[in-house]
């Protein structure tokens, strides 16, 4: 069964970085965590988004627009290249 949250301790032991340093970026607001009584939790897939397992729809959007950009700026040299 796959986790739903992972906690500040966990998280850190991923990221290779203290625990003190996971809880510091938590207060700050750069990690998304939910508070659960005295702990936090980070959710799991956002997790997964910061170590890059995962794309978030903001960044499929921008891949996506990148790749339109692309093929419009220069669709004549990829058909000339995919004929070589």
């Amino acid at each position: 069964m796959k986790k739903e949250y992972l906690t500040i301790p966990e998280f850190a032991r991923i990221l290779g970085i203290s625990r003190i340093a996971v809880y510091k970026h938590v207060k700050k607001g750069n990690i998304k965590a939910i508070r659960v009584g005295k702990i936090y939790l980070i959710p799991y897939t956002y997790a997964e988004e910061i170590l890059g397992k995962r794309l978030s729809e903001k960044d499929k959007k921008e891949i996506e627009e990148a790749v339109r950009k692309t093929v419009r700026e220069y669709g004549e040299v990829l058909k000339l290249l995919g004929k070589e």
